[in-house]
């Protein structure tokens, strides 16, 4: 059958869940590897041909015991392995580790991966190095709000460090990116925003997109004062599982012309005073051994690269949390540099430094 997901087409077979670990169960049985290989083939074959007979059961809706879905390409992938073993053993331990991924179910406490299918996953990233060629640009995802960023980063971590149903909070929610990738992903999710009309978009976006699947929050305040028990309480929840920060690179970009607006900090150690406040601020409704993302870039000035996001990774870890991967993110095309690609290459050559390609994700460990 065909299934879709986040607009992308993936092909599945419904398995017999029982009829499938009883085959297999008895194949992991087999004393003799040749034995055990002509069986992984009879379910090879019955797989690719949909043949009725009694092994053809991968197409079947079954009246006692659960149907599953299963990523066909996968499926045919373990049993190839299961085939090229080259001792009993292995082909063993292989034909096991595939019953465990039919009939078991591995969480961890802090998000709904099933790990024994943990190859079905392709999806998710684990290297450090994050190259995205395009941003999400669909349903209420737009590109129109300065500083905003791709919706891409916050799936990423709710995916990894987030179970369904649990809240996720943005400090600094901008036009909505994380409400919208969260309420997408069954998730909750409470946005904190400065500026009211920067709020009014954030709550149009939302109720134009078509994929909510959960419930948001936004409010209106200063990330650095706010009451966040009060506003919890509000809500009717006393904590939060997951912290994304994006805050402004201090004056980039200057969103408003409110001093409490980071964009707006004097100096490097103003901003820095101000986003250490905004931590300090969110760190007690935070649950212990859950997680915080910090999105940020560095900054050039003066003829002298400044590097503000690790002199905000500092930050955080002056308040005692664990740093956990530092991410390196590409970047092609920003507003402030659109189209002025030739006049940058220049710029560069002329100063004796290298234009911006990336930008930096610190996860930390509360």
């Amino acid at each position: 059958m065909q299934k879709f997901i986040n607009n992308q087409q993936y092909c599945f077979m419904i398995i017999n869940q029982d009829k499938v670990i009883d085959f297999l169960a008895e194949t992991a049985q087999q004393a003799d590897i040749n034995i055990l290989k002509n069986n992984i083939k009879l379910l090879q074959k019955s797989i690719t041909n949909f043949q009725s007979d009694d092994l053809a059961v991968l197409n079947i809706t079954i009246n006692a015991g659960e149907t599953i879905f299963f990523n066909t390409q996968l499926f045919q992938s373990e049993l190839i392995q299961i085939l090229e073993s080259q001792t009993l053993e292995r082909a063993h331990y292989y034909t096991k580790r595939l019953i465990k991924s039919i009939s078991e179910v591995k969480t961890s406490k802090i998000n709904d991966l099933n790990l024994n299918r943990w190859k079905e996953y392709t999806d998710i990233q684990t290297d450090s190095l994050w190259v995205i060629e395009k941003r999400d640009n669909s349903g209420a995802h737009n590109a129109k709000y300065w500083g905003n960023f791709v919706p891409q980063i916050p799936n990423q971590f709710m995916k990894r460090y987030t179970k369904k149903g649990e809240w996720v909070l943005d400090t600094f929610l901008g036009s909505g990116t994380t409400l919208i990738e969260a309420q997408r992903l069954g998730r909750n999710a409470i946005g904190v925003e400065l500026q009211p009309k920067v709020v009014a978009l954030a709550q149009q976006n939302l109720q134009n997109d078509m994929f909510a699947n959960g419930r948001t929050e936004i409010i209106n305040a200063d990330c650095t004062t706010v009451n966040y028990q009060n506003e919890l309480e509000k809500i009717g929840i006393s904590s939060v599982q997951m912290v994304i920060m994006h805050p402004p690179y201090w004056d980039i970009i200057k969103f408003s012309d409110d001093q409490r607006d980071m964009s707006n900090a004097a100096t490097i150690e103003d901003f820095l005073q101000m986003f250490g406040q905004a931590v300090d601020n969110v760190l007690p409704i935070l649950d212990k051994g859950r997680y915080l993302v910090v999105v940020i870039s560095d900054k050039y000035k003066g003829g002298e690269w400044i590097p503000l996001a690790f002199y905000t990774m500092q930050e955080v870890q002056k308040r005692g949390l664990t740093l956990k991967s530092t991410i390196v993110k590409n970047f092609e095309d920003t507003k402030a540099k659109a189209n002025q690609k030739e006049l940058w290459r220049y710029r560069a050559l002329v100063g004796g430094f290298y234009v911006f390609k990336h930008e930096y994700i610190f996860l930390f460990k509360k």
